[in-house]
């Protein structure tokens, strides 16, 4: 039974940790929706933005760099930096 204690709770620690990394992708804006707090790259890739960190100074056609989470099937950006 100890034997497979500790593998166990190894497997469980690693899975659990996998959606804690941040991923990044890089492109040009494609679209903006301020109410619906998106941000769509020119691959069609669509992040949320946060409320709180808002849209800012970002405009279409600009190329950025998305760092993002993946929470409940949607990209969550983290961060947004102009390239």
């Amino acid at each position: 039974m100890r034997r497979m204690i500790l593998p166990s709770l190894t497997a469980v620690a690693l899975f659990a940790a996998t959606g804690a990394y941040a991923a990044q992708a890089t492109g040009s804006i494609k679209s903006m929706d301020a109410k619906a707090h998106t941000l769509t790259l020119d691959n069609g890739t669509v992040f949320s933005i946060p409320a709180k960190q808002g849209m800012g100074k970002m405009k279409t056609g600009e190329k950025v760099k998305v760092t993002y989470q993946d929470k409940g099937g949607k990209h969550m950006a983290t961060s947004v930096v102009p390239q």
